[in-house]
């Protein structure tokens, strides 16, 4: 990302909605032939599994509303723009993940209880989970292309999100395949498994999400090389009081610039503009607000 400008790229946004119209519309037909052969093949995994998708396809629906609303530019009412959104998004799908999670385990458990009661299943749900978990991998590795090439946490949590389904749909591989040779056990463990997993994915991303809408600072390694960038200008002799803030995807700035208390009004301007756009060319940074504080600099013998 090269440009402030940038940050509201209508190339990435249009990549943002692609990608996850291509997450919906596989998530789609994922969950209809779970749901159907898990109910044909009495696997209470595979229909666990079946579930697991449909949540995917409300988790693509937030992502599509978040990803129109965070391209809006500044307005009165959000005079730092919309970028929280997607922010806020993030800490719904956190949220999906934990209450679809808690309602797996909640049934597998029930299961559990009287094992005599767990039927065979059918092998059709063998061929249709290792279809699942196949499609589900390709998934993850292209919404994570897609999010890392345009720097979006939205778009990589729910690439994140379409992996731990394809770690889940191993599990439910594997409990089937269990099933089959005989232990009749292994789908709900498999589905128990399947729960623990959503869970402790959705938390992460909630727990994130909600750090970055209380003013969480940027990491230490970014701030570093926002502090680099400022310093290396030219006319810059110093800074302090650095201060960083999330802002969806990208980061807000605020710092004081050291500069020759000599200089005039127009030169300290022009070098506060310069240490700005040296910030903003090379790291996801919406703004630099800038401070001049004057300091005296000892002249150098003729």
């Amino acid at each position: 990302m090269k440009n402030g400008s940038n940050h509201a790229d209508p190339e990435r946004q249009h990549a943002g909605r692609r990608s996850t119209l291509v997450s919906v519309l596989v998530n789609i037909v994922l969950s209809v032939l779970q749901l159907i052969i898990g109910l044909f093949a009495q696997s209470q995994a595979l229909v666990a599994d079946a579930i697991h998708s449909f949540s995917d396809l409300i988790s693509d629906g937030v992502v599509l509303v978040a990803n129109k609303h965070s391209a809006k530019g500044p307005d009165a009412g959000h005079p730092y723009g919309h970028h929280r959104f997607e922010t806020a998004a993030s800490m719904a799908i956190g949220a999906l993940l934990l209450s679809v999670g808690v309602g797996m385990l909640w049934r597998s458990a029930t299961s559990l209880q009287a094992p005599d009661t767990i039927p065979q299943v059918h092998v059709a749900a063998l061929v249709i989970a290792f279809i699942t978990l196949i499609a589900k991998e390709w998934l993850f590795r292209y919404l994570l292309a897609v999010g890392k090439r345009y720097r979006s946490t939205l778009l990589i949590a729910n690439a994140w999100h379409s992996r731990s389904d394809a770690v889940s749909s191993l599990v439910v591989v594997i409990g089937i395949a269990g099933n089959l040779a005989g232990l009749p056990l292994a789908d709900p463990v498999a589905a128990l498994i399947v729960g623990l997993m959503i869970i402790r994915m959705g938390w992460k991303f909630f727990f994130n999400a909600f750090s970055d809408l209380v003013d969480s600072a940027a990491d230490t390694e970014t701030e570093e090389r926002i502090r680099a960038h400022l310093q290396s200008t030219p006319g810059v002799e110093g800074i302090h009081a650095l201060r960083t803030r999330k802002m969806g995807d990208f980061i807000w700035v605020e710092v004081d610039l050291e500069m020759d208390g000599s200089l005039t009004i127009v030169q300290g301007h022009a070098i506060a503009t310069e240490a700005r756009r040296r910030v903003m060319e090379n790291e996801p940074v919406l703004d630099v607000t800038t401070h001049f504080d004057p300091v005296d600099i000892p002249k150098r013998p003729e």
